[in-house]
C-alpha cells in the first residue's frame, strides 16, 4: 500500500467533530450539546442583558432554547466575510467569550474559553434553526450536519427595542448512545441557573404537556436547605464576595458566592459552578472552599480553646459533613474536556479561599453555639480518622492468623460437634482442661473483664489482647448485620459456649462478651452458634439410707432448684438436718470431674442458646445499658426493673 501525500487528510470546519464526538462533548445523550445553548443564553443572563429563558421539549424530539438578551449580531464579519451568526455556528474557537480586553465584555466571567461550544451542537444535529431579534428585524438561519442549507434572512420586522435570540436543534441520534435527553438532569441545569441568578425567569415547557417555572430573588440559601437532607445544625451560611478595582492578586469582578452548612447524619448536598458552569466532578474552586472552611474552623477551635489533647484536625475532619453551593467567578478558567466537569484554574484555589475564608470566620464568631456545634462535629470526624489509621490487624504468620497460646484446641475438624467454651479466670480454665472431652471440647480461659466493645470502632477491636484471641480462636472476622453468611465460612467451632461463674462478675463478663458478639459479630448469634453454660450455684450432699441407696450429691442451678430439691428429699424421707448444702463460690472451686459432670458433658449439662430479639428490640436496651453517655438512662433502668434480677447471684 503507497503512502503518499495523498494519504493525508485534512478534516475542515466541523468535520473533526463528526468524526470524534468523543472528544468534545458526552455521547450518551444528546444533554450536553442542548447544554451549550442554554449557557449562551445564561451568558446573557449574566451580563445582565437577560431576564427570561424557555426551553421547550418538542414532541418531534427536537428542543428550543429562547433568551431575550441581546441577540447573535447577524452583520457581516470583517475577517470570515459570511454573517456573524454563521461563523458562531459553523467555526470552532470563535465567540464573544475571547473579547477580555473589552471592559464592557458580558464574557468576562462565562464559561471558559474554548470557543466549540454551540459550534458542536450544530455539528452533531440533523437540523438547526436559528432566529435572532434585533435592530428591528427578525432573522433567520438554518443548518443541517453543520452546513448552511438555508442562507441568513430576515423574514420579517419587530419594535425597535425586542432583542433576542431562538436556537431550536434536532439532535443526531447516531452520534449518542441513546437519543432521548434525561429530564431530571434537564431540570437540575435549568433550575440551578435560577438559582445561581437572581431574578432571572428559567421555564421548562414540555409540547402538549406541563411547564415548570422557577425564579429566585436570593435563592442560594433556600436552594441549599431543600437539598440537605439531615437537620443542619446552624442556620444555612449564604454570602458572596468578590473582588474590588485595584486588587493586587485578582481582577475586578472575580469571586465567589456560597451557601455552607454542616448536618451530622443524613444525606449531604454538594454542588459547585464556576462562571454558571455546572461541575459535578468539583475541581480547584471546591478546593479553595474546603480550605477556607478548614481554616476557619480551625481558628475558632484554637481561640476558644476546643481540641482535646492529641487532637489535630485536618481538612478532610471540617469538610466531612459539610454541604453547599458554590458559584465561582473566574477570568479565563481552564476545565478538564470540552464537557467542563472539572476545573483545573490553579489560581481558583487562592481565590475562593481568600474570598471565604474571612466572611466565615466573622460568621463563627457571632453564632458561637453554632460555631461550637460545627467544631464538635469536626472533633469527631478527626478522631474516628485516628482510630481508623490506628487499625490493628490479626497477628499473623506466614498470611495465617496465630493461634494464641492459652488455646487448649479440639483435635476434631468436624466444625458442627466442636466446642469452644470461653472461660472465667486461669482456675476454672485448668479445670475445664482437664475434664473436657478433648476431641470435640476447646477451651480458652479468660484473665478479668473483658472490653466493653459497644463503641469500639471495628479497627481498633484487635488492640484489645482478649477480644483479638476470641477472634482468632473462631478464625472469623468483624462484621455489620447485614453481612453475607459466608462471613463465617472459616468458622471453627459449631458451639460458642460461654461459661462464667454464677455469680455478679460472671453476669458482668456474660454481659460483656454478649456484647461484643451482638455488635461486631451478630451472624453468629443469629446462625444459633453462641450459648451460656449453666453451672450449678449449690450442691447438696445426701447421706445414704440403707444397701438400696447410696449417697448422693445434687446440684442446684439456683434457690429455687435448691428448695425443690429439698423438698422431694423429704418426701422421700430424708431428713433435713442430715443434708449438707454448700455453695459454689466458682467454677475453680469445681474439680476437672464436677466441672464435666455439672456444665460440660453433653449428657448431663444444660445449655442456653442466645438468640436476637431483632434490632428495634434490642438496639436501644443494648445502647442504653452499654453506651457510655446513658448513664442516667441506666440508672433509671435499673431502679424500675432491678427487683426481675435474682437477688441470689
Amino acid at each position: 500500500m503507497s503512502y503518499t501525500a495523498d494519504s493525508i487528510a485534512v478534516l475542515k470546519g466541523l468535520e473533526p467533530v463528526r468524526h470524534r464526538p468523543g472528544m468534545y462533548t458526552r455521547t450518551d445523550c444528546p444533554l450536553h450539546i442542548i447544554q451549550e445553548a442554554i449557557d449562551n443564553a445564561a451568558d446573557e443572563a449574566l451580563g445582565g442583558f437577560c431576564k427570561r429563558i424557555l426551553v421547550t421539549l418538542h414532541a418531534d424530539q427536537s428542543v428550543s432554547v429562547q433568551d431575550d438578551g441581546r441577540g447573535i449580531p447577524v452583520e457581516i464579519h470583517p475577517v470570515e466575510q459570511v454573517p456573524t451568526v454563521e461563523v458562531v455556528f459553523t467555526r470552532l474557537h470563535a465567540g464573544g467569550k475571547f473579547n477580555k480586553n473589552d471592559g464592557d465584555s458580558a464574557y468576562n466571567f462565562s464559561g471558559g474559553l474554548h470557543g466549540v461550544g454551540v459550534s458542536v451542537t450544530n455539528a452533531l444535529s440533523t437540523r438547526l434553526e436559528v432566529e435572532v431579534v434585533r435592530d428591528g428585524g427578525r432573522h433567520r438561519i438554518v443548518f443541517s450536519g453543520g452546513n448552511v442549507v438555508e442562507p441568513l434572512a430576515r423574514i420579517g420586522d419587530t419594535p425597535k427595542k425586542a432583542r433576542g435570540t431562538s436556537v431550536r436543534v434536532w439532535p443526531d441520534a447516531s452520534f449518542f448512545d441513546s437519543p432521548h435527553i434525561p429530564r431530571g438532569e434537564l431540570e437540575r441545569l435549568l433550575r440551578s441557573k435560577a438559582v445561581l441568578l437572581p431574578g432571572l425567569e428559567v421555564s421548562l415547557v414540555v409540547e402538549n404537556g406541563e411547564t415548570t417555572n422557577w425564579c429566585f430573588a436570593s435563592g442560594m440559601q433556600q436552594y441549599l436547605a431543600e437539598q440537605v437532607d439531615g437537620e443542619p445544625l446552624a442556620p444555612v451560611f449564604a454570602t458572596e464576595k468578590y473582588a474590588a478595582a485595584g486588587d493586587e492578586n485578582f481582577p475586578p469582578g472575580a469571586g465567589a458566592a456560597w451557601a455552607l452548612c454542616w448536618t451530622a447524619e443524613g444525606g449531604q448536598a454538594r454542588e459547585s459552578y464556576v462562571n454558571l458552569i455546572p461541575t459535578p466532578a468539583g475541581g480547584t474552586h471546591e478546593t479553595g472552599l474546603r480550605q477556607a472552611a478548614f481554616d476557619a474552623v480551625k481558628s475558632f477551635a484554637e481561640h476558644h480553646a476546643l481540641l482535646p489533647k492529641g487532637v489535630k484536625l485536618a481538612a478532610e475532619d471540617v469538610f466531612a459533613r459539610a454541604s453547599f453551593v458554590l458559584a465561582a467567578r473566574v477570568l479565563d478558567p481552564s476545565f478538564q474536556g470540552q464537557t467542563k466537569e472539572r476545573l483545573n484554574s490553579r489560581d481558583a484555589v487562592a481565590l475562593v479561599a481568600r474570598m471565604v475564608r474571612d466572611p466565615l470566620e466573622l460568621w463563627l464568631n457571632e453564632h458561637p453555639e453554632a460555631a461550637r456545634k460545627i467544631t464538635e462535629l469536626a472533633i469527631r470526624a478527626a478522631q474516628a480518622r485516628t482510630r481508623a489509621g490506628q487499625k490493628v490487624e490479626k497477628r499473623k504468620q506466614s498470611g495465617v492468623a496465630i493461634l494464641p497460646g492459652k488455646l487448649s484446641d479440639c483435635q476434631s475438624e468436624d466444625v458442627t460437634r466442636n466446642e469452644l467454651f470461653l472461660v472465667e479466670g486461669d482456675s476454672a480454665g485448668g479445670s475445664a482442661k482437664s475434664g473436657r472431652d478433648k476431641d470435640l471440647q476447646a477451651i480458652l480461659p479468660l484473665r478479668g473483664k473483658v472490653l466493653n466493645t459497644w463503641e469500639v470502632e471495628p479497627g481498633s477491636l484487635f488492640a484489645n489482647r482478649e477480644v483479638h484471641d476470641i477472634a482468632v480462636a473462631l478464625g472469623i472476622d468483624p462484621h455489620a448485620p447485614d453481612a453475607p453468611d459466608t462471613v463465617l465460612a472459616n468458622l471453627r467451632y459449631g458451639k460458642l459456649v460461654i461459661m462464667t461463674d454464677a455469680d455478679v462478675d460472671g453476669s458482668h463478663i456474660r454481659v460483656l462478651l454478649c456484647t461484643l458478639f451482638y455488635r461486631h459479630f451478630p451472624k453468629l448469634i443469629a446462625a444459633g452458634h453462641l450459648y451460656f453454660a449453666q453451672p450449678p450455684l449449690y450442691r447438696l450432699d445426701v447421706p445414704g439410707q440403707g444397701k438400696n441407696r447410696p449417697p448422693r450429691k445434687i446440684y442446684a442451678l439456683d434457690g429455687a432448684e435448691r428448695d425443690a430439691a429439698l423438698d422431694r428429699l423429704r418426701m422421700e424421707g430424708v431428713k433435713t438436718e442430715a443434708i449438707s448444702i454448700s455453695r459454689f463460690k466458682g467454677l475453680g472451686e469445681m474439680n476437672p470431674e464436677q466441672l464435666w459432670e455439672t456444665t460440660m458433658s453433653p449428657d448431663t449439662r444444660r445449655l442456653m442458646r442466645v438468640r436476637l430479639p431483632g434490632p428495634d428490640a434490642a438496639q436501644p436496651v443494648m445502647n442504653m445499658l452499654m453506651a457510655k453517655n446513658e448513664s442516667s438512662g441506666r440508672r433509671a433502668w435499673m431502679e424500675a426493673n432491678g427487683a426481675l434480677v435474682g437477688a441470689e447471684i
